[in-house]
């Protein structure tokens, strides 16, 4: 079980990245990286900035192919982006029905936009438009797209970091809480260490560029966690460390 995420409620996934180089003209990226998901498993990549987080994401999208190496994946990707990728002239029910696009069924879409719009706690926002929302509520609707329908793995690239301290500490707290209801496996990019301690399985630090994997922490300690909680405070330090900080 991680953190408290039944295995038998997780979609079949598969992320692997085998022996990665990847290099953008003569500026070498990543060197010899290897990466493999657990199905349900939130994994974490912390690093120098420029190191190559965001290019690993887009590797284990598809976006982009390795230089040398291979990536083995299987399952329906979501990625959520640092600043929400909502359409600003539709509204938050018409963003969350772009998850849903692949139901048939009038009655089970409506079942579903029901349970997302209630997972997120947004009843009586449904014909908002984003620009009457705060980035916190844009950010849940933006979870809730990337939870509707068939998804199993979510590819998250610094998606609070555009946001207050009071409301990272939230969307944490409502990340958790959706991933309990909606189980899914979990590659989440980030430079706040505390976020790192908070939410994953397992944290991977990163050297500077090319990078590869310094160090692999493993968080023994179910979700949610508090920031005083012993596990978080040691995998700080144990990040903190591997940083050079």
């Amino acid at each position: 079980m991680y953190a408290g995420v039944m295995k038998d409620k997780i979609k079949t996934s598969q992320l692997i990245l085998d022996h990665i180089h990847h290099h953008y003209g003569s500026v070498a990226v990543l060197h010899d990286l290897n990466l493999e998901v657990e199905p349900g498993e939130v994994v974490v990549l912390v690093g120098p900035s420029g190191c190559g987080k965001t290019t690993i994401l887009n590797l284990l999208s598809g976006y982009l192919k390795p230089s040398a190496g291979s990536v083995i994946r299987e399952g329906v990707i979501r990625t959520v982006y640092q600043q929400d990728g909502l359409y600003p002239w539709l509204t938050v029910s018409e963003n969350i029905l772009l998850g849903l696009r692949f139901i048939k069924d009038p009655a089970l879409i409506k079942k579903e936009m029901e349970e997302l719009i209630g997972l997120i706690h947004l009843e009586g926002f449904e014909q908002h438009y984003p620009h009457q929302l705060s980035g916190g509520m844009r950010q849940r609707v933006e979870l809730a797209r990337v939870l509707a329908g068939d998804s199993d793995i979510l590819l998250m690239d610094e998606p609070f970091s555009a946001l207050d301290y009071q409301t990272r500490l939230r969307m944490r707290r409502e990340l958790i809480r959706l991933l309990e209801k909606r189980p899914r496996t979990v590659v989440f990019v980030t430079h706040d260490i505390e976020e790192a301690a908070q939410l994953a399985d397992r944290i991977l630090v990163l050297s500077n560029r090319p990078a590869t994997v310094r160090k692999e922490l493993r968080v023994h300690a179910l979700r949610p966690r508090g920031l005083t909680d012993h596990a978080v405070i040691e995998a700080m330090k144990e990040i903190l460390v591997e940083l050079g900080l």
